[in-house]
């Protein structure tokens, strides 16, 4: 398969036209140098930095990029020169459990740090009490100590230019502001005012199943950031599809716990169409973020995959739907032709001067990505490089083309994705045959295409609609009228079988409280089975009342300095389980009694629950494979996040272009799995952590550009393709990932004895 420049073109030539260039800014060019797909395509690992005794669950640049701070299991922060690559500081915080989040104080010279744990505590340190300290002297005393979390703390958030507060999400469902103006620690117990009123978000009673239903449960908060060119932004990631957007400007005033309150209104809801609507309580965020512009956001979910979503829905470019929406895009329905937009003056004008030869060239190429994809397609071969051919279509040149070249594109690339079949595959091929019907809604492709992902999608009934509309615009097609046949055969197979339960009498399932459910039925959910995914509809008992699904709580003990299998990619342990239901945990009391007050009750009913429109994403990441942690982040690389990186289980990281999806870089990064992936500020350099004790930096120093490390010998030359299958599998069995994350998402609450640290925590957390 025949390669296409990348979108930000020749790195020789970006340098060549600087100094003719003299209106463009000196600094736009040295951020478009900062990463660039040229130098991105030659990274290799640097150096591994060695200083933690456990596995390296967080690590963060300061804002001058000559620090980078480092979080463990051992319950250690270290902090280390960029410059020398040496360990500067090593803090003995007293955390009782693995550290999770730590961060840099901003405008303190990089002297304030502070640190969030597993043991629901956050602790503030001033390094300029360290001088003269050895690197090992003993336990380092905090300068604050905040303990008024329950659970524990996933995520700390710093403010540009706020050297005094402190954000902390928690898993008890509440986001801390903690100012240091106020005070250094939580009040002592027993004090008259023993409750921290620092609760900025109260989300105990926010968490949704699905977009239609009301928040009931506990949304355990599993990220938080805010934007940088608008600090008044606030976006939180929890165990639920929805990521919100708060403004704190309109959020009420700081708050205790003693009252339970229904969760504040939010400016945007962010979450793909097709995870909106799936009623899995084991889909969740691990990691959300803010663009380095602050105009879009970055989601990353568990058993899923990354996505990139816009911010301002205002100007219309960006789409919004609510749950009506979602049923009525697998829906037949006549639609009208769209107008296509056409390309702006700006497209046909650089500099005063017109571009149309550019603009033909950009145009023929597509024709030819057009083509190759369409050749792959009749031949079976080269399925994932012909959907990236399409995707630089139709992302990368969207306003260079013609309506029907579009159009002929979104069907390829639905037909393609049907043949691949990763995870989500067939949603994906939804959406494209819409748009296509949008374009032209007499297409015969674009209805049969659709009633092939439909069918795949296990939705029968809306699948013969569209292939009888198929068949109509060509009634001499034989593919046409055999899926119709086909799919009438299935409806009247379910049908029957329908019947026939119905005349034997028997209860659609059997009461709860004579079911019995063995440990494999709770650990072992397939993703089919709980996702509403390709393999066809929901489970009776994913259908069930959401109050009365099973929680799990467990204790974990490890043998061994680092507890788990490189070879295998496992983890040793033993698990002591509590089950319970998941009810009970709403039901849990505290100073003001039961969840919700008596207007949270009334919201609860579905009748009066008023649905909030969402935002969709613009672009998927895959690839790389995030079952195992729930730390993993996706983050933005370079000054103007031109590109995305993740980590994943296999052990590897992956960067790709922004705009189009298009994967450039596969590394090896970790023995298990990469959980951290963070850029320098202002160098091209990467720095990434996991669950070996060690930290890797990554810089462009590969002799060879490659989509692996720069063509060198070793494991990280294995074939990428067959790498990023393998975690598609991973993906869509649970059983096949280190641990089933429908139970990890069940085991909230991780306990530990006193003092002991245990590295399962890291890899399952």
């Amino acid at each position: 398969m025949e390669e296409w420049p990348f979108h930000d073109g020749n790195i020789h030539n970006l340098l060549d036209g600087r100094q003719f260039d003299i209106r463009q800014n000196c600094r736009d060019v040295d951020h478009s140098l900062q990463m660039h797909s040229s130098v991105i395509r030659r990274f290799a690992l640097e150096e591994e930095l060695e200083g933690h005794q456990g596995c390296v669950n967080a690590i963060a640049w300061n804002s001058s990029g000559t620090l980078l701070i480092s979080g463990s299991d051992d319950a250690r922060i270290n902090i280390w020169g960029y410059s020398g690559r040496k360990l500067l500081h090593s803090i003995e915080t007293g955390h009782s459990a693995n550290i999770f989040c730590t961060k840099f104080i901003p405008e303190t010279s990089d002297e304030l740090v502070v640190s969030g744990a597993g043991d629901a505590e956050v602790r503030l340190f001033n390094l300029s009490r360290l001088n003269g300290r050895g690197l090992h002297d003993g336990a380092t005393a905090p300068s604050a100590l905040y303990q008024c979390h329950t659970r524990r703390v996933k995520k700390l958030a710093v403010e540009v230019g706020n050297p005094n507060v402190v954000w902390s999400a928690s898993e008890d469902g509440t986001l801390r502001q903690h100012d240091f103006r106020e005070g250094t620690s939580c009040p002592p117990a027993g004090s008259s005012q023993q409750e921290c009123r620092n609760v900025l978000l109260d989300l105990r009673c926010g968490a949704k199943r699905s977009l239609a239903d009301p928040p009931k449960q506990t949304l355990a908060l599993k990220s938080c950031d805010i934007s940088s060119t608008r600090p008044h932004l606030l976006l939180v990631g929890g165990n639920d599809a929805f990521a919100r957007l708060y403004d704190r400007r309109m959020l009420p005033p700081l708050t205790s716990c003693r009252k339970r309150m229904s969760p504040p209104t939010c400016v945007n809801y962010f979450c793909p169409m097709h995870l909106s609507d799936r009623g899995r309580s084991s889909l969740h965020l691990t990691h959300v973020t803010f663009s380095p512009n602050g105009e879009e956001v970055l989601l990353s979910y568990s058993g899923e995959h990354v996505y990139l979503m816009d911010i301002n829905h205002a100007s219309g470019s960006v789409m919004q739907y609510t749950s009506g929406d979602v049923s009525e895009l697998m829906t037949f329905t006549p639609v009208p032709n769209r107008q296509e937009h056409q390309p702006s003056v700006s497209s046909f004008f650089q500099n005063g001067l017109r571009k149309r030869s550019n603009t033909a060239a950009r145009v023929e190429k597509c024709r030819m990505l057009v083509e190759i994809a369409k050749r792959s397609l009749e031949e079976r071969t080269n399925i994932f490089h012909a959907i990236e051919a399409c995707n630089e279509v139709l992302d990368g040149n969207n306003g260079d083309i013609d309506p029907s070249l579009r159009h002929e594109c979104l069907c390829t690339r639905a037909a393609l994705l049907l043949q691949r079949k990763w995870k989500n595959d067939a949603h994906m091929a939804v959406r494209d045959c819409h748009d296509a019907r949008r374009i032209d809604n007499s297409s015969f492709r674009a209805h049969y295409c659709m009633a092939e992902a439909l069918e795949q999608l296990g939705k029968h009934k809306e699948a013969l609609n569209f292939a009888v509309a198929a068949q109509c615009f060509s009634p001499f097609d034989t593919m046409a009228a055999e899926k119709v046949e086909n799919l009438k055969k299935q409806l009247a197979v379910a049908e029957a079988e329908k019947n026939n339960k119905a005349s034997d009498g028997s209860p659609k399932s059997e009461p709860r409280a004579g079911r019995v459910l063995s440990l494999s039925d709770i650990l072992y959910r397939t993703e089919g089975n709980s996702d509403a995914s390709q393999d066809g509809p929901r489970s009776d008992r994913e259908d069930s009342d959401y109050d009365e699904e099973l929680e799990l709580d467990f204790e974990t003990s490890i043998s061994g300095d680092e507890g788990h299998d490189v070879e295998s990619n496992m983890l040793h342990g033993s698990l002591n389980l509590r089950i319970h239901r998941r009810g009970d945990a709403i039901r849990e009391t505290g100073p003001n009694g039961s969840c919700g007050s008596p207007s949270l009750s009334s919201q609860n009913k579905k009748s009066a629950y008023q649905h909030e429109a969402v935002i969709d994403m613009k672009q998927r990441y895959i690839g790389h494979c995030n079952v195992g942690t729930d730390i993993k982040q996706a983050s933005f690389l370079g000054q103007r996040g031109e590109y995305v990186a993740s980590g994943s289980d296999d052990g590897r990281w992956f960067i790709w272009e922004k705009r189009t999806g298009r994967l450039i870089k596969m590394l090896l990064g970790d023995g298990a799995v990469v959980n951290c992936v963070q850029c320098h500020p202002f160098d091209c350099f990467v720095a990434t952590s996991g669950i070996d004790s060690t930290i890797k930096l990554w810089c462009p120093t590969a002799a060879v550009p490659s989509m692996v490390a720069g063509g060198s010998t070793g494991p990280e030359t294995s074939d990428v393709l067959e790498a990023m299958e393998s975690n598609q599998r991973k993906l869509c069995r649970n059983r096949e990932a280190i641990l089933p994350f429908e139970l990890l998402e069940r085991l909230r609450m991780h306990e530990f004895s006193e003092g002991s640290l245990h590295p399962f925590e890291c890899a399952q957390s």
